[in-house]
């Protein structure tokens, strides 16, 4: 019985959805870093199975839930909320760290009269003593009739077969959606621009990675010298951000672009040349217009 359908994965900031997305297609099509609220678009990962559980699950990352307080935040929600409507079942991930966070709280209340079924996912068991989980779990139970509650790590892979089990059974039967080479259906582009802004959002502090966008302005690709050439603009909002991303003499903009480049690399397997240029649109991120040309408005931003 081949069964498929979509699956969004939701959480507040930082619980791991894109390192566990990116562990389950076995690519990284999601940036990670250690700070809050970098995924920003939905990223959808295809993972395809043979048995015992035969089937095309589609995952969709989405932003961390986290209180609108710009266009920007808000246009992050909107995705969210596309994507809750959209999906046959909902993979909602918290931080066994952390512990029951007061936002987990909000984000179950919210799921009271959504309809479909609802998977809770507790994600880095690593950091905790094993003693500590049982009774999270059964507070959990109690809070919302969840389908399932699968202890897990993003980052070893431990608890991902039952998770698919129990992923296999919720899930209609269906045909492929996507080619069966396919692990996402974002354009290479995306994820080339994805590459530099996780960089940034590495290398630099306080605001700059959240006033910053980056859209690739070409991607040449020659196949017969396996080569890819891309220029790249990051845009900021203010001239003291430019000023940051460049360094003293260029020197954070060519460690941007070196850690950039070495990862394309890898992704793209070939060589790349990579660009980069620095903009400043001041304040884009609160402008409904500068973020739909920067490619961040969506259909559900008021």
């Amino acid at each position: 019985m081949f069964k498929s359908g979509f699956v969004g994965i939701i959480g507040r900031p930082n619980v791991g959805k894109s390192t566990l997305i990116n562990m389950i297609v076995g690519e990284k099509i999601a940036i990670t870093t250690h700070k809050p609220q970098t995924t920003r678009n939905r990223i959808t990962g295809i993972k395809n199975l043979p048995p015992p559980f035969p089937g095309q699950f589609i995952f969709i990352d989405t932003p961390g839930i986290h209180k609108a307080n710009s266009p920007l935040n808000e246009s992050m929600l909107a995705a969210v909320r596309e994507t809750i409507q959209g999906v046959d079942l909902l993979l909602l991930l918290v931080d066994a760290g952390a512990g029951i966070h007061r936002d987990d709280q909000a984000i179950i209340e919210s799921l009271r009269d959504y309809g479909r079924p609802v998977i809770l996912a507790i994600n880095k068991i690593d950091l905790i003593d094993k003693p500590r989980l049982l009774p999270m779990i059964d507070q959990l139970r109690h809070l919302f009739s969840f389908r399932a509650i699968i202890p897990l790590c993003a980052v070893t892979g431990e608890g991902t077969e039952p998770l698919y089990r129990e992923i296999w059974e919720l899930l209609p039967e269906g045909p492929m959606h996507f080619p069966p080479d396919l692990f996402t259906d974002q354009t290479e582009r995306f994820l080339a621009g994805e590459i530099v802004r996780e960089k940034i959002t590495l290398l630099t502090q306080q605001e700059v990675p959240y006033s910053t966008a980056v859209v690739v302005e070409a991607f040449k690709e020659d196949e017969e010298r396996n080569f890819i050439h891309i220029d790249a603009t990051i845009n900021v909002e203010k001239d003291s951000q430019k000023g940051i991303v460049i360094g003293k003499r260029g020197a954070m903009l060519k460690e941007i672009g070196r850690l950039a480049r070495l990862e394309m690399e890898r992704f793209f397997a070939a060589r790349v040349y990579l660009q980069l240029f620095v903009r400043v649109r001041k304040d884009w991120s609160k402008d409904k217009k500068e973020m739909r040309e920067l490619g961040y408005e969506t259909k559900g931003t008021r």
